[in-house]
């Protein structure tokens, strides 16, 4: 059973800097790639970032551009999001997930995700 455990969230102002991170065990190596994903009050949950774990290929959202990194060390089983420059509209529980298809589609195992919250 693959298991998916998140932690790193927390609170901070804007500007300021988070790393989450998604420690994977089970039977995730049958996964393509692996995404974080955020769901905000109200809205719909929504792929923040995405890596293969060959590493060869990522995915990010238009809004976390140039702010967001994402990568991953093999060695551990385990994913990093590296958050810069904050904004208070990236409030939102993040969750991490493994994909058997691509960054982008066939996502089906989920963490139970980790708060984060930007103020103003």
């Amino acid at each position: 059973q693959v298991q998916l455990v998140e932690s790193g969230g927390g609170w901070v102002q804007a500007g300021g800097s988070l790393r989450l991170s998604c420690a994977a065990s089970g039977g995730f190596r049958s996964s393509v790639a692996m995404g974080w994903f955020r769901q905000a009050p109200g809205k719909e949950r929504e792929l923040v970032a995405a890596i293969t774990w060959s590493g060869d290929n990522t995915y990010y959202a238009d809004s976390v551009k140039g702010r967001f990194t994402i990568s991953s060390d093999n060695a551990k089983n385990t994913v990093f999001l590296q958050m810069n420059s904050l904004k208070p509209e990236d409030t939102a529980v993040y969750y991490c997930a493994a994909s058997l298809l691509s960054t982008t589609r066939g996502y089906v195992y989920w963490g139970q995700g980790t708060q984060v919250t930007v103020s103003s």
